[in-house]
């Protein structure tokens, strides 16, 4: 839901630039092979830079719905991994470090930018869950005590993938409610999309300026 599914090409001033707007998501019942197979595509057309967005709940009491975070590390709670299976080694080896997934100099880089254009861009570790239910108070008090700032259905198998072909990886988590038991309230994909429509502005604002610097 809230995925159109299109592929688009153009230009953003001098940088050819390709946007997968939607993806496939574990939890709809695709296989990880399929999940990850825009990133196999970006790889065989030579993309080298790939910039990941995601809606996530927070988990940090410090942010708040409308927030964006830029990922520094992940917690994968999924035993599913995108590189199951013969290893394709013409794309990468067969154990990939995942030291520097989230790339720091990529990070430096989209802090620089956000400053610039005066968009609070936070910071903090993204859990992986699968989905598609949303997570437990109990799960969300796990996931801070093992140092998550936000959780989410997405991304990590994408960054693996795309990590094992030595792309330069961004992530950004847009914050689109708290997770359960932050706050006494339930949880609704409504919010999740009405959260994401109201910083879209803001978002675009931000990704502009990112892929101007590259």
């Amino acid at each position: 839901p809230g995925h159109s599914g299109r592929i688009v090409f153009g230009r953003l001033g001098e940088k050819t630039v390709l946007v997968f707007q939607g993806r496939f998501h574990f939890y709809e019942g695709y296989s990880m092979d399929e999940v990850v197979f825009p990133v196999w595509v970006l790889i065989l057309l030579g993309v080298e830079q790939l910039i990941l967005t995601n809606a996530a709940g927070g988990i940090n009491t410090v942010f708040s719905p409308g927030d964006l975070m830029c990922i520094t590390d992940h917690i994968k709670l999924s035993g599913e991994s995108p590189l199951r299976g013969p290893n394709l080694d013409a794309f990468g080896p067969r154990f990939n470090d995942m030291s520097d997934a989230y790339s720091s100099e990529f990070r430096r880089a989209a802090g620089d930018a956000a400053a610039r254009v005066g968009v609070d861009l936070r910071q903090g570790v993204y859990a992986y869950m699968t989905g598609p239910s949303f997570e437990t108070p109990a799960e969300i008090n796990m996931l801070r005590l093992l140092g998550a700032d936000a959780v989410g259905m997405s991304t990590v198998p994408e960054v693996i993938t795309a990590t094992h072909a030595g792309l330069r990886v961004l992530a950004i988590s847009t914050i689109t409610n708290m997770a359960a038991g932050i706050l006494d309230q339930p949880l609704s994909h409504e919010e999740v999309m009405e959260t994401g429509a109201m910083v879209r502005d803001k978002l675009l604002l931000l990704l502009k300026e990112i892929i101007g610097d590259l």
